[in-house]
């Protein structure tokens, strides 16, 4: 299991803000320049972490097109492409009919990870394979699955015309629509310019590429997106809002405010993992922070991408849609196995808090008594002390069993937890889960990235996270700059 993954530095990072694309809202962001830039030479940056995976439909980054004959577009690979997914393509195809078209080796198949990928384009390139060269976190793509070039100074491939282009999104003459799921984050185009990664992002001094500040021009139909604002009309107070000085600002469609997060490259937040969505899979959605359990004759749990040994942390889980069985805690463990007896709380080293009766449950017993019920709409807090192996739940910001999180190795109110070393991997995960089969469940986890409105707004006492309630002294949000410090 991976524990950390990403940017891990302490110190100050220039990226505040990424972009959520959830595909099942259909998201996009979208601009048509109002005239043709160079249509051979100009380079695409950009960082992204990836959502859902392994889809039959190919999943859109970045697309520029009018119809079949003539367009660009650069994606994540479905099982449409040859019965392949998770590769990356860039695809450019010209009115003759001829085709460039390179698809990696490689298989992105990280949830945890922020890839940094440069596409650099220049049709004036004698040498085939330089016309169009791919770079990941700094190195370039050798490997591929399938490469071919448009032809020396070829042009009118529509990026950087003055057709439609879009962002998360790719809708063709056939109408079938193509959607990013994921995050994104400081998105360039540089029109006229072939650049290398190093214009975008440097090694730092722990041996990790790391993002950068781009110092050079634009060009005519250049833009930088830093997703900074959270407005949906194309201005600079949009979120797709150019920042590059060329005022290119483009349309949001299906995308809210809730979608600016702070998960980024340079301080990644934990998600769901779908990786660890093994047996009768979960659907996992919203940044992997949504979670849907289907009503059918088995039961379901999922944990977090980022499990943790030592430290104090906090999240918050709220429930969309809570069936009395519904548990919300901590894991040891991923599940196991395809049976029904592999339940959330049936596992040694898993704790639950239960909705029906406010019990926390582990290794299959039929729980402690320890606070109120709960149902939907309510916010329960978990605040995990692994220092001195105590638990804590919080309904709507009230420590339930009188419990005062801050007590250390006293634990006013906690419920007493195995050390993290004698676990099954060694780690605790935040989990949540149903107990019962035939139960829709439906629960939103805000380890800091929320994918729902906050009303209040409470961060650690870094400054990191975005929380409904207080978070208690001396806890933090899970997300790697806290990791480098506190885990």
């Amino acid at each position: 299991m991976p524990s950390i993954l990403g940017a891990n530095s302490v110190t100050g990072d220039f990226i505040t803000n990424s972009l959520s694309f959830n595909d099942g809202d259909s998201p996009s962001l979208q601009f048509t320049p109002s005239s043709a830039g160079n249509e051979k030479t100009w380079t695409v940056s950009f960082w992204v972490k990836r959502g859902v995976m392994g889809t039959s439909s190919s999943q859109m980054i970045f697309a520029s097109d009018t119809n079949y004959d003539e367009y660009v577009f650069c994606r994540f690979c479905g099982t449409e492409v040859s019965n392949k997914t998770d590769m990356f393509q860039v695809f450019m195809v010209e009115p003759n009919g001829r085709e460039g078209n390179v698809r990696t080796a490689r298989l992105f198949r990280d949830p945890s990870a922020w890839y940094h990928i440069v596409v650099r384009c220049d049709l004036t390139q004698g040498t085939a394979a330089d016309r169009l060269r791919i770079y990941v976190n700094g190195v370039k793509e050798t490997s591929f699955d399938t490469a071919s070039y448009l032809n020396q100074n070829d042009d009118n491939v529509n990026w950087n015309s003055n057709v439609p282009q879009a962002i998360g999104h790719q809708k063709q003459a056939s109408s079938v629509e193509r959607h990013l799921d994921g995050h994104l984050s400081e998105f360039y185009n540089i029109d006229g310019t072939s650049l290398g990664p190093d214009s975008f992002g440097e090694t730092n001094d722990n041996g990790v590429w790391v993002p950068k500040k781009y110092s050079g021009s634009y060009g005519t139909n250049g833009y930088f997106l830093e997703f900074q604002q959270t407005g949906t009309s194309a201005n600079s107070s949009g979120m797709g809002a150019d920042t590059s000085g060329n005022d290119h600002h483009w349309t949001p469609a299906n995308l809210a405010a809730t979608d600016v997060t702070t998960d980024t490259p340079t301080n990644n937040f934990a998600t769901l993992n779908p990786l660890a969505n093994y047996f009768n899979p979960a659907t996992l959605s919203e940044g992997n922070t949504r979670v849907d359990f289907a009503d059918d004759a088995s039961t379901n749990y999922v944990i977090s991408n980022i499990g943790v040994s030592s430290g104090k942390w906090y999240c918050e889980v709220k429930g969309v849609d809570i069936p009395n069985y519904g548990e919300i805690g901590i894991a040891s463990r991923p599940r196991q196995n395809s049976g029904n007896n592999d339940k959330m709380t049936v596992n040694v080293n898993n704790y639950g808090y239960t909705a029906n009766n406010g019990k926390v449950k582990n290794n299959n017993t039929a729980g402690s008594s320890y606070g109120d019920s709960y149902t939907d709409g309510d916010m329960i807090g978990i605040a995990m002390d692994l220092d001195n192996n105590k638990l804590y739940f919080s309904k709507n910001g009230t420590f339930q069993n009188s419990g005062d999180p801050t007590t250390g190795s006293t634990g006013t109110g906690a419920f007493s937890i195995a050390a993290a070393s004698t676990t099954h991997d060694g780690v605790y995960y935040f989990a949540g889960g149903s107990n019962k089969n035939n139960d829709d469940t439906r629960m939103d986890f805000n380890f800091g990235n929320p994918p729902f409105a906050i009303s209040s707004g409470n961060s650690d006492a870094d400054g990191h996270g975005n929380f409904e309630y207080a978070v208690p002294s001396g806890y933090f949000a899970l997300c790697t700059k806290n990791l480098a410090e506190y885990g």
